[in-house]
C-alpha cells in the first residue's frame, strides 16, 4: 500500500527535476548570502547552476505527456526504436529526415521519417518517449520552444516540427 496517490505521484515523477533544481538554487542561494569568501561564490555558483537545471527541467517536464501510452520507446546507440502492438522499428538519430506531430484516434504521436528506415509513428504518451526529449534537443536547428508549444496545443493539424535542410544526392 503506497502513502501517495498515483496521480500525485506521477506529478512528482514528472516535476522532479525542476523541484531538484528549486532546491539547489535555494542551498546555494543561503549559502550566498551567509557564508564567507569561497562558500560565499560557490553558494551564488550554485543558484546559478540551479537555475539552468530549474528551465532545462520546466521543458522536460513539459515534453513528458505520461507514460500510459502504447508500446516502449528506447534510445540506445544513437538509434531510436519502438516496440508497439501495432508496429515498430528503430531509426537511425543521423538518419532521421523529418519529425511532425501528428493527430490520430488515439491521441498525438510523433512521425519519424528517414532515408534509411520506413516511417516510425510514437504515440507521446509510449513509456520511454522522455529519452526523446535529448535526441530532438540535439538536432541542428530545432526550436524546443516551438515544439512545446504546439505539443502544448490542443489543433487538430499536423505540425511539421523539425525537417533536416540540404540537397539530397538519390
Amino acid at each position: 500500500m503506497s502513502l501517495i496517490r498515483p496521480e500525485a505521484a506521477t506529478t512528482l515523477k514528472r516535476w522532479a527535476e525542476p523541484l531538484i533544481a528549486v532546491g539547489l538554487s535555494l542551498f546555494g542561494l543561503s549559502l550566498g548570502l551567509t557564508g564567507l569568501g569561497v562558500v560565499k561564490w560557490a553558494g551564488f555558483l550554485f543558484t546559478a547552476i540551479g537555475a539552468a537545471l530549474l528551465i532545462l527541467g520546466i521543458r522536460r517536464a513539459r515534453f513528458w505527456q505520461g507514460s500510459d501510452g502504447a508500446g516502449v520507446v528506447e534510445v540506445d546507440e544513437a538509434a531510436i526504436t519502438y516496440f508497439g502492438p501495432e508496429g515498430g522499428g528503430a531509426i537511425p538519430v543521423g538518419d532521421l529526415d523529418k519529425i511532425v506531430l501528428v493527430q490520430r484516434h488515439s491521441g498525438k504521436a510523433w512521425w519519424l521519417t528517414s532515408r534509411s528506415a520506413p516511417p516510425l509513428i510514437i504515440p507521446v504518451n509510449a513509456s520511454g518517449t522522455q529519452m526523446l526529449f535529448d535526441v530532438f534537443a540535439n538536432l541542428p536547428g530545432m526550436d524546443m520552444q516551438a515544439l512545446l508549444r504546439v505539443l502544448d496545443s490542443s489543433g487538430p493539424n499536423d505540425v511539421v516540427i523539425w525537417q533536416r535542410n540540404g540537397a539530397r544526392l538519390h
